[in-house]
């Protein structure tokens, strides 16, 4: 190196260097305290007095643990995603009602398909409980059981026989063919209640299902003959409806003509053309009002019951079936335009003979999907096909799962629920074996274990109509005089009877009110949240700003990083030239010859310390003859003096 650049790097090396550019940790923490924006660090450095020192310390260190606490807190609630929900009111539309007879299909049209299993139902009932049959109405006083039964050789009875079980002895039971015990086997399932139980009986009534290709039998037992009966008569009575055509089984149902007697909207009349025909597998012909098909969706001007729906039906008892529904009366389900009306599992029953006033209540909620919830918008990242004609919902994808697993597992559909695409419906003749497949595949279902349950999702927007239910009897003592009579001279044409008080109901279906409540989610905490309150905690605590905070994370991760990189990088430099010096000739130093090459500056001679065995030479005193004023020329200069004047 040139004797020059050496001694600048050594005039560089002794100047006092600040900033970025410091030569120590310690030097760069002095410089960033004197000249930051943050008042704590600054007053740490320039206070008077060890006292003051102390008390800035103890401030600005408080305040960084505040700021590290608060910003764990935010951080915290950042990732917990929670919601925040905001209810506001608004007017609304008309929802889509649905209404279904109990009874699907007429009596007087289904009679010839259901006469065997009637007849042998009618034989179980009088050898298990002995009571001849009731033949109360007229319709069945004409008809011949007994000639109908001679002759013919029961197949229901034989196929799923019914059976009487004693409490003390379940591996024997009694037919209801034949009146005699035979031997059970099979695991024997219990559908009463587990927890509740009113009365403990001594006999139990069930049937038993088989599997043809194994030996595998399964029998189901109820607490109560009734419900053993229904549900064995249920079974037989979806196998002989599921092969009929559908439009046939629409013509056996009610016509709207025939269900609907008045109907009245928002205070004006309305007729059979305002609904639309929607056939349901257990319940026949339905009848939507306001549904999506028509071109405009109805609305109410006002709230109350006279300004919603309000409808006459009539139900016509004596074409029930009696082993099919106990109850009479009508079914009706509010719901959305695009939903799916499950009148089978939230239906509200309609009595006869009485008026039914359903006020309505609307609750609209919008969810947040992923992370905030599990919920789907609309289906599509669900891995289950829908197999109904309506928007996706939780209902929806449960029934979907379940008859796709039956016509995996079973080779056919249930009756009770749509169609997958290239399926049919169970029947005997080309699946013997969907009835035990069936009810294997259910309790599968209610023990949670073929995975619909963890596979189906809550909607992540979906509409809820509180309804609130009041009843009257109708119509009174003193008006069914006139307006009986009156009612069957308006439908001579389609009713040929007499009206009864008992083959009526009345509906009416109203808004308490036409406001909406929404129940809408969104992001409690968000990006530009956190960075706010981030920004707060910051100015509250430190009086930082964004700039701040950028000079933090200069001064003390990159200059500092710079500073150890440095000075670790002159330390492996060093190792390394002491590693491939050449060996020089070995003596003893003379401590007085050893003087730096480059010449030294004022600063760093006055710092060098005095050669070891010198001595210092003494000032001598001054010569006072020198201070004397003298002049500097004894005479003047020849070639100065002035010539004389002659």
């Amino acid at each position: 190196m040139a004797p020059g650049e050496k001694i600048k790097a050594k005039i560089k090396k002794n100047l006092p260097v600040t900033g970025p550019q410091a030569p120590t940790i310690k030097e760069l923490m002095r410089w960033y305290c004197l000249n930051t924006n943050t008042h704590g660090c600054r007053r740490i450095v320039v206070s008077r007095g060890r006292l003051r020192r102390l008390l800035w310390v103890l401030f600005t260190l408080t305040a960084v643990a505040l700021i590290f606490w608060q910003c764990a807190l935010l951080i915290s609630s950042f990732y917990t995603v929670s919601v925040s929900i905001k209810v506001h009111f608004q007017k609304l539309d008309f929802p889509a009602v649905t209404i279904c007879n109990i009874n699907p299909y007429k009596y007087s049209a289904v009679r010839d398909l259901l006469a065997d299993l009637e007849q042998e139902t009618r034989t179980a009932l009088k050898n298990l409980y002995g009571f001849p049959e009731n033949k109360s109405r007229k319709r069945r006083e004409a008809e011949s059981w007994t000639s109908a039964w001679e002759g013919t050789r029961p197949k229901f009875l034989k196929l799923v026989p019914l059976l009487a079980f004693s409490q003390d002895e379940t591996s024997k039971a009694r037919d209801f063919l034949t009146g005699q015990k035979r031997k059970v086997s099979g695991s024997i399932i219990h559908k009463a209640s587990d927890v509740m139980h009113v009365h403990e009986s001594k006999e139990v009534v069930g049937f038993q299902l088989c599997s043809n290709d194994t030996s595998k039998c399964a029998v189901y037992t109820f607490s109560s003959g009734v419900n053993a009966i229904q549900e064995w008569y249920k079974l037989h009575y979806m196998n002989i409806m599921a092969q009929v055509p559908l439009e046939k089984k629409i013509n056996m149902s009610y016509s709207a003509e025939e269900l609907l007697v008045t109907c009245f909207f928002d205070g004006m009349s309305c007729d059979a053309r305002n609904f639309t025909l929607f056939h349901h597998p257990m319940y026949g012909n339905c009848y939507t009002f306001n549904n999506r098909e028509n071109e405009t969706i109805l609305s109410t001007s006002m709230g109350g019951s006279e300004y919603g729906l309000q409808v006459i039906l009539y139900i016509n008892e004596e074409e029930y079936n009696p082993f099919l529904v106990s109850s009479t009366g009508a079914k009706v389900i509010v719901h959305r335009q695009d939903e799916y009306p499950f009148i089978e599992d939230i239906g509200t029953e309609i009595e006869t003979a009485m008026a039914t006033s359903i006020g309505m209540h609307l609750t609209e909620s919008f969810k947040l999907s992923e992370p905030y919830s599990q919920c789907t918008e609309d289906g599509s990242d669900v891995p289950i096909s829908n197999i109904y004609n309506a928007a996706y919902s939780l209902q929806i994808c449960l029934h979907s799962c379940f008859q796709t697993k039956m016509v995996e597992k079973c080779g056919c559909a249930q009756y009770s629920q749509p169609l997958p695409p290239a399926a049919n419906y169970c029947n005997y003749q080309q699946h013997p074996n969907w009835m035990y497949c069936y009810y294997q595949l259910h309790q599968a279902f209610v023990r949670e274990e073929l995975g619909c349950q963890s596979v189906c999702r809550e909607a992540c927007s979906f509409k809820e109509w509180t309804l609130t239910t009041s009843l009257a009897q109708w119509p009174s003592e003193v008006s069914e005089k006139w307006l009986l009579p009156v009612l069957t001279w308006d439908q001579g044409q389609q009713i040929k009877k007499k009206l009864n008080k008992t083959d009526l109901a009345k509906l009416l279906i109203f808004y308490k009110d036409l406001n909406q409540r929404s129940i809408m989610e969104s992001p409690a905490n968000s990006i530009e949240m956190l960075l706010s309150n981030f920004g707060g905690q910051l100015g509250l605590w430190m009086s930082c700003s964004v700039v701040c905070v950028i000079e933090i994370i200069e001064v003390f991760f990159i200059d500092s990083f710079s500073i150890i990189a440095r000075r670790q990088w002159h330390k492996a430099k060093e190792w390394w030239a002491r590693r491939h010096a050449p060996p020089g000739p070995q003596g003893q130093d003379n401590l007085g010859l050893d003087i730096d090459d480059d010449l030294p500056t004022f600063t760093s001679a006055l710092r060098l310390p005095p050669a070891p065995g010198t001595e210092v030479p003494g000032t001598p005193p001054p010569r006072y003859n020198t201070l004397r004023l003298e002049r500097a020329f004894s005479g003047q200069l020849t070639d100065t003096q002035m010539p004389a004047e002659s």
